[in-house]
């Protein structure tokens, strides 16, 4: 299933099985703006606007931006600095609430301070990816290939600062082959295409639906996955652990995220409704078909303190690496 029909197929589903409620006491006054800090048909993306038809039935109209860019600052700031009133949201990821806080020189945001989690609802691990061209058909062959020949190989990534980007340069480090160039694109979509069609010979793009149907074609390899554990969408591919390759974990959380001072109730409605969503088991399955591990128990605590967790963890590996945006 690709992005476009798991989009077409969900939002239709939801539409037609969600019951209107009475709307929630003084909230929203306006239309909700969800900015996604992405383009899209990327991962976040995708995640984003079942949300937000999800949610229509329940607090009205919710309005998606796509406002990519900067590996998603430019969308975060944005919501950083709107009113608190809950009426602008971020549908987020690791890049806007790790990465980009602990790479740059002077952040425009801080992730704890300025933003109030409301909700993790999905996991989306990157991977090893090739171009068909590429000899090679496991990861230890093209680590031993990369190895003796860097200069020849490049790598795309959702953009600069990205997780995508990380997960890169993270295996650049632990293989030994920084002569790997990184090719910067405003999301994973129009990357995995060039992708698929020979422009570039490696990613190491989020696991979604384009990507699995062009490895199940045999147009890409995907030759291990960035996780601690294999997908459930793939169970066949192994972990890049498990592929000979320790500390190549790189996976990005998506979730909603709201300035920091939007009052405890508002947040309290959006996590309990976004919550009772994830319940729902079309959802998860549409989700796990098209890459993602769905969060299932998740909200404003738990959301936090994810955020906190994963800044503490990749902190020193970023400095150890030397990761910069490029």
């Amino acid at each position: 299933m690709n992005r476009r029909d798991f989009l077409q197929y969900g939002l239709a589903s939801f539409a037609a099985a969600a019951l209107p409620l009475p709307a929630f006491a003084a909230f929203p006054e306006r239309p909700i703006k969800l900015i996604v800090p992405f383009s899209p048909g990327g991962a976040t993306d995708v995640v984003g606007r079942l949300w937000a038809e999800r949610m229509k039935t329940k607090f009205g109209t919710v309005v998606i931006e796509n406002k990519g860019g900067g590996g998603g600052v430019i969308g975060a700031t944005e919501v950083a600095r709107s009113t608190p009133n809950g009426e602008t949201l971020l549908f987020g990821n690791s890049s806007t609430q790790v990465i980009i806080p602990a790479i740059a020189e002077k952040p425009p945001y801080d992730p704890v301070k300025d933003f109030q989690a409301v909700y993790m609802m999905a996991i989306s691990p990157t991977c090893i990816v090739v171009h068909e061209s590429v000899p090679v058909k496991t990861l230890k062959e093209f680590i031993d290939y990369a190895r003796a020949n860097p200069a020849k190989l490049s790598y795309g990534s959702a953009g600069a600062g990205t997780m995508t980007n990380l997960s890169g340069e993270l295996f650049k480090e632990l293989i030994g082959a920084q002569g790997i160039t990184h090719i910067p694109y405003k999301g994973s979509a129009p990357g995995v295409t060039d992708l698929a069609s020979g422009h570039i010979p490696m990613m190491t793009p989020n696991v979604g639906g384009p990507l699995l149907q062009f490895h199940a074609t045999g147009k890409v390899r995907i030759l291990a996955i960035a996780a601690n554990k294999r997908l459930a969408a793939a169970p066949d591919i192994p972990t890049a652990v498990e592929a000979g390759l320790p500390g190549m974990v790189a996976a990005n959380f998506n979730g909603l995220f709201a300035p920091v001072g939007v009052p405890k109730d508002v947040v309290k409605a959006l996590a309990d409704e976004t919550k009772a969503a994830m319940a729902d088991r079309q959802l998860q399955d549409l989700m796990i078909k098209s890459g993602f591990e769905p969060v299932l128990d998740s909200g404003p605590e738990p959301a936090q303190k994810e955020v906190e967790s994963e800044y503490a963890r990749w902190t020193p590996i970023i400095k150890k690496i030397g990761f910069k945006v490029q």
